[in-house]
C-alpha cells in the first residue's frame, strides 16, 4: 500500500496548537485529547499511533527511542517517531513542515526523526 501523507499523532506533552497549524496546511493530525488517549504511557501511545497507522510527535527522546528499539528487535513495524526538542509550537510546526513537505507516509515507516 502506498500512502502519500503523513498522518501525525501527538501524544498529549505536545501542544496542541501544532495541531491546528498542521490541519490549516491541509495534513492530518489527531491529539492525544482528541483521541481519548490522556493518560496512557508511552507505549500504549505507540499502540494506539501504529493502530492508526500514524507517525506520532512526542518531546520524550529517550522513551521513544527504547520503544522504537524494542519494536526493531521484534520486527514491529511503526509509522513513524518523530522527537522534537521543546520549542515554541511555531517553530516545532515549521520544522515539521519540512518532514511533512518531502517524505512520504511510506518512507517515514520505521523511521526516528529529530526536529
Amino acid at each position: 500500500m502506498t500512502d502519500i501523507f503523513i498522518h501525525v499523532y501527538l501524544d498529549e506533552d505536545v501542544d496542541v496548537l501544532v495541531t491546528t497549524l498542521l490541519r490549516s496546511r491541509g495534513f492530518e493530525a489527531t491529539t492525544a485529547h482528541q483521541a481519548g488517549q490522556l493518560g496512557k504511557t508511552d507505549s500504549e501511545q505507540l499502540e494506539y499511533a501504529v493502530s492508526q497507522r500514524a507517525a506520532i510527535l512526542t518531546h520524550n527522546r529517550i522513551d521513544f527511542e527504547d520503544l522504537a528499539r524494542g519494536y526493531f528487535d521484534r520486527g514491529k513495524p511503526h509509522y513513524g517517531i518523530i522527537i522534537a526538542v521543546r520549542n515554541p509550537y511555531q517553530e516545532i510546526v515549521q520544522r515539521l513542515l519540512t518532514i511533512l513537505n518531502s517524505t512520504t507516509a511510506d518512507e517515514m515507516e520505521n523511521q526516528i526523526f529529530y526536529i
